[in-house]
C-alpha cells in the first residue's frame, strides 16, 4: 500500500525536511483586520512578529476549512492509497477534526488522522518518523501504532512572557487559579489529555528555563538516546545559547532549534520559550 503523510503548517517543518520525506501541508491561517494568511506560505515568522507589533489590534486564527482538506486528499487518491494525517492536539484546534471529516468523505483513498495532543516541531517529529516509515512501506496501521508508541515517550513544556493572549483565545485551562498572580510568575505550561495546563508556576523567565532543563535531564539521564527541540517566539539567540547547554549537559539527546510561527505565536506571544523531546 501507497501511504502518503500530511500534516499541518503549525508543525513548523523546514521546507528541505518536507521535501526529503515528501511530506504534504495544509495551512491554517492569522487573520489581521481583513486580511487572512497562510502561514508558512503567504506570512513567514520573522514578518509576523514585526507585523503584530505594528498593529493595534493582535491577530486571530483559523484552521483549514474541511474543504481544504477534501480538496487535499482527493488530488492525493490520485497516486496514493492511503494518508496518515498528523495534527496539532485537537483540544487547541479543530484542525484534527477537520481531517477526520475529510476522511470520512473522500473516494480512492484511506485516511488515518493522528491527534499528536501537542504542536510545533513536537508534531513535526511525529510527522517525519510517519513519513520515513511510509517511504519504507509500512502499512498506515503500523506507522499509527508507531506514532502511538513514541506519544508515551513524548514530552513539551513551555512558557509565555504574558499568558493573556492564551486565556483570550480560549487555549488555556485551568487560569483561573493563576489570574491573581499572572504579573509575577512565569507559569510552565504543558499539554494534558489535548489542553494547555499550567504545569508549575515559577517566579522567573531564567528560573523557568531552569525547570524545563531539569525536567528533560530526569529523562536523558536514563540514557536513551532522544531527540529534542528548542522552540522560541523571535528569541532565536538565546534558543542558541540555551542549546549550547544543553548539548553539554546532555550529550545523548540530539537538539535542534525551532519557532513558534504565526498561529501559535498569535496563541503564546513573543517571547514565548518551550523545549519538546521523545524517544528517537
Amino acid at each position: 500500500m501507497k501511504t502518503v503523510v500530511v500534516t499541518d503548517t503549525t508543525a513548523y517543518l523546514p521546507k528541505e525536511l518536507r521535501e526529503q520525506y515528501n511530506i504534504q501541508y495544509i495551512p491554517l491561517s492569522v487573520i489581521f483586520g481583513d486580511e487572512v494568511y497562510r502561514e508558512e506560505l503567504e506570512i513567514h515568522v520573522n514578518d509576523f512578529y514585526e507585523m503584530v507589533k505594528r498593529s493595534d489590534r493582535l491577530p486571530t486564527t483559523s484552521q483549514p476549512s474541511v474543504g481544504e482538506f477534501v480538496e487535499l486528499f482527493e488530488k492525493l487518491a490520485k497516486d496514493y492509497d492511503a494518508i496518515v494525517s498528523v495534527h496539532l492536539s485537537s483540544g487547541i484546534s479543530g484542525t484534527y477534526q477537520g481531517a477526520v471529516s475529510a476522511g470520512n468523505m473522500v473516494e480512492g483513498i484511506k485516511v488515518y488522522p493522528f491527534d499528536t495532543e501537542t504542536s510545533c516541531m513536537v508534531q513535526g517529529f511525529y510527522a517525519i518518523e510517519a513519513a520515513k516509515l511510509a517511504q519504507q512501506g509500512a502499512e498506515p496501521e503500523q506507522i499509527v501504532d508507531r506514532l502511538e508508541y513514541l506519544k508515551k515517550t513524548e514530552k513539551a513544556y513551555f512558557m509565555a512572557d504574558d499568558l493573556s493572549h492564551l486565556q483570550r483565545g480560549g487555549r488555556l485551562s485551568g487560569a483561573q487559579a493563576l489570574i491573581g498572580s499572572l504579573l509575577q510568575v512565569k507559569p510552565l505550561l504543558h499539554f494534558v489529555d489535548t489542553k494547555i495546563v499550567p504545569f508549575e508556576k515559577i517566579r522567573t523567565r531564567k528560573k523557568a528555563m531552569k525547570r524545563i532543563t531539569e525536567l528533560l535531564g530526569e529523562d536523558a539521564n536514563k540514557g536513551e538516546p532522544l531527540q529534542a527541540v528548542i522552540i522560541h517566539a523571535n528569541r532565536e539567540d538565546e534558543a542558541k545559547e540555551w542549546m549550547k547547554e544543553l548539548q553539554q549537559l546532555y550529550p545523548n539527546v540530539e537538539f535542534m532549534i525551532s519557532y513558534f510561527g504565526p498561529v501559535i505565536g498569535t496563541h503564546l506571544g513573543e517571547g514565548a520559550m518551550g523545549l519538546g523531546w521523545m524517544k528517537k
